[in-house]
């Protein structure tokens, strides 16, 4: 009692701890809210033409040290496909949407053409922008070269690099070129709100330092993005592998010649400087890193030692899984299990809603138009061991169907056996289990007729994708869409759902 009123009768001593330990415990709270608030940074690196075998920690014989260290650092992806050329992955990435669908079904076959995303898309860089990210892109768009199609009109605050194929660094190097009345090739500068700017020629010479100044700038810009309050999104797009084959001189070999060896050489060097610069910044815990490729290699061309895996087929060779199915690798530490693989499906449609779940900002993906990506932020980070997906399907240049792979099998309709032949339909659809025969030698549909049936549920995804096809009619190379009308969506919804009756699926239309 005489020890209790004592202490009534020192109040201030017991009002300092009291004090003390609420700010304290208000300290914790804001520093765990300010925690959960900080939303990752993100960095996608994304090469052209390498294959899935090029890489050291894929079986490539080229030496890759700072690229494998991302795959120890996180996840390897060895069933992860893209499409077929430049232009139709990197829509499928940016929108989460199938080529056929936003129109960006192929490299333009004539210069001059509109093509890539219409300004109607929602980009990956337009969610994070309307998230509160600061997005900047350095390299290869390729979605298109025309006022509204820009990538600073698609959702990114800055731009430098070129806005379509690399390739066209050779053009002024024929003698005929000037003679065509085409303008030179250019590479670009932009500011979001701003017309973008040419700031010099591409060509043979400023292509041979074009990934060492895309390193640079990009290391530049972590440094300066980091020390902002709002977190950042950069798209970083090498040149390296596309030809016409230039290499910076440190990675010339003995003769003065540009090998693919030399280049994968430089790729992993100016991949370093990226990964360095984060490092530096002191966020690499607090962000993600992705390392893709947009299209397989090529077996023709200057540089010929390319490496597509075990599989069959090459660079454009479609429907084959050589033609598809690449490397991609994803950190982020604390998040991502370290060293992690996985063969779950997993494709270039996919990165959209799974990078913005692990922002936090999945809300933010459209619910006014199909979105063929699938969310698979938990299986990356070892929550979940399926991906979520069983299934992908790839339409030819011409737009139309080629191949469904379905859980581990794939069913070809069309083949495409090298590059300049025609696309052939298959008297009878070519059936491979992938996970048997990765190499696609043995058709089954000879070789087992027992396995047919596999074509059934096939099938029915199939339609399910033409219904979706009917309800929300596909974009035309070019075309500046304008939106889905809502009543006429959902009048084309329930002609389809009444002429259909009981066969109407009703999952699995998007």
């Amino acid at each position: 009692m005489f020890k209790l009123i004592d202490q009534l009768n020192q109040p201030s001593r017991y009002l300092r701890w009291m004090l003390i330990m609420l700010v304290a415990a208000g300290l914790a709270t804001n520093t765990l809210a300010a925690s959960a608030a900080k939303k990752p940074n993100i960095v996608y690196i994304l090469v052209d033409n390498t294959g899935w075998g090029d890489f050291s920690v894929y079986g490539g014989t080229t030496p890759t040290p700072r690229i494998d260290q991302i795959a120890r650092d996180g996840i390897k992806l060895t069933n992860y496909t893209v499409q077929a050329e430049c232009v139709p992955t990197r829509a499928a990435i940016m929108s989460a949407r199938l080529p056929t669908r936003s129109g960006a079904i192929r490299v333009p076959p004539v210069r001059g053409m509109k093509y890539g995303l219409s300004p109607w898309e929602y980009t990956m860089a337009e969610l994070f922008s309307d998230a509160g990210y600061q997005t900047a892109l350095f390299g290869k768009w390729h979605l298109g070269d025309s006022d509204g199609r820009y990538p600073t009109d698609q959702g990114f605050d800055s731009w430098y690099g070129i806005a379509n194929s690399s390739g066209e660094g050779g053009f002024t190097s024929s003698e005929l070129f000037s003679d065509s009345g085409l303008p030179v090739p250019q590479i670009f500068s932009g500011q979001k709100g701003q017309a973008v700017k040419a700031i010099k020629p591409l060509d043979l010479k400023s292509k041979t330092y074009l990934d060492e100044e895309i390193a640079e700038k990009s290391a530049e810009y972590i440094s300066s993005a980091a020390s902002s309050d709002s977190p950042f999104f950069l798209y970083v797009g090498f040149t390296h592998t596309h030809p016409p084959a230039t290499l910076h001189p440190d990675f010339l070999d003995e003769n003065g010649k540009a090998t693919y060896e030399g280049v994968l050489r430089e790729m992993d060097l100016r991949t370093g400087q990226i990964l360095d610069a984060i490092t530096r910044a002191g966020i690499e815990d607090n962000t993600i890193v992705v390392f893709s490729s947009d299209n397989a290699t090529a077996p023709y061309g200057d540089l010929t030692t390319g490496s597509n895996g075990p599989f069959r087929g090459h660079f454009f060779n479609q429907p084959y899984e050589g033609s598809h199915r690449v490397a991609a690798i994803v950190k982020w530490p604390g998040n991502i299990p370290a060293g992690s693989v996985s063969d779950e499906m997993f494709t270039a449609l996919d990165w959209m809603p799974t990078l913005a779940e692990m922002a936090g900002e999945q809300e933010r993906i459209p619910a006014d138009r199909p979105i063929d990506g699938i969310n698979a932020a938990d299986h990356l980070m070892g929550k979940q061991a399926s991906s979520g997906r069983d299934q992908v399907i790839f339409h030819g240049l011409d737009g139309s169907l080629m191949s469904v792979k379905w859980r581990d099998f794939k069913v070809i309709f069309r083949e495409m056996d090298e590059r300049d032949k025609p696309i052939q339909t298959l008297a009878y659809p070519a059936l491979y289990n992938m996970k048997d025969d990765p190499a696609e030698s043995r058709n089954l549909t000879y070789w087992r007729i027992e396995d047919t049936w596999i074509t059934a549920p096939v099938a029915k995804r199939i339609m399910n994708f033409k219904i979706s096809e009917k309800i929300y009619p596909n974009i035309e190379t070019g075309e500046d869409f304008a939106g889905y009308n809502s009543l006429m969506t959902a009048f084309r919804r329930q002609m389809i759902k009444f002429k259909l009756g009981d066969n109407f699926p009703e999952e699995g239309v998007k």
